[in-house]
């Protein structure tokens, strides 16, 4: 798979360490900004948060979903600091887009259940992150429109 990265225009990115922080899980709107205002004045140059949370146990919180969307639009606004989810689904990818949302990771356990994987984003032209390393979401930079088995 060829593969074409465009580097981010990231406040600090030269420098080491380079920081990504933030909580699991986005669970009020109150954390994730208190949180998010404290990371940036310590550095942080990018802020991650879990807005939907895959879980293997029924009836366990999955997360807040989209509202949590409109709270790392508002990390960006306040913060200057890029932001960052985790997607499972083709859903989440769309949604992360129409937000502005800068990164895109695919976690451990939507890659371990490949069909959800493919399903989130062999119909997309994204970016993915698969806790390897942030790449940047945009259209035709990475095409993942085949399956995604890259070993590092």
């Amino acid at each position: 798979m060829d593969l074409s990265l465009i580097p981010l225009n990231i406040k600090g990115s030269g420098q080491r360490p380079f920081v990504i922080a933030g909580p699991c899980s986005a669970e009020t709107e109150e954390q994730v900004l208190s949180t998010a205002r404290q990371l940036a004045s310590l550095g942080c140059n990018v802020y991650r948060a879990g807005v939907w949370k895959p879980r293997t146990k029924p009836g366990g919180f999955e997360g807040v979903g989209e509202p949590g969307l409109a709270w790392l639009n508002e990390v960006q606004k306040e913060t200057g600091m890029k932001v960052c989810t985790e997607v499972a689904t083709h859903a989440h990818v769309e949604a992360c887009l129409k937000a502005g949302v800068d990164l895109l990771w695919i976690g451990a356990r939507t890659v371990a259940h490949r069909s959800k994987q493919h399903q989130g984003c062999s119909d997309s032209q994204q970016s993915d992150h698969q806790n390897r390393g942030p790449w940047p979401v945009g259209k035709g930079e990475l095409p993942i429109n085949k399956p995604l088995h890259r070993n590092p």
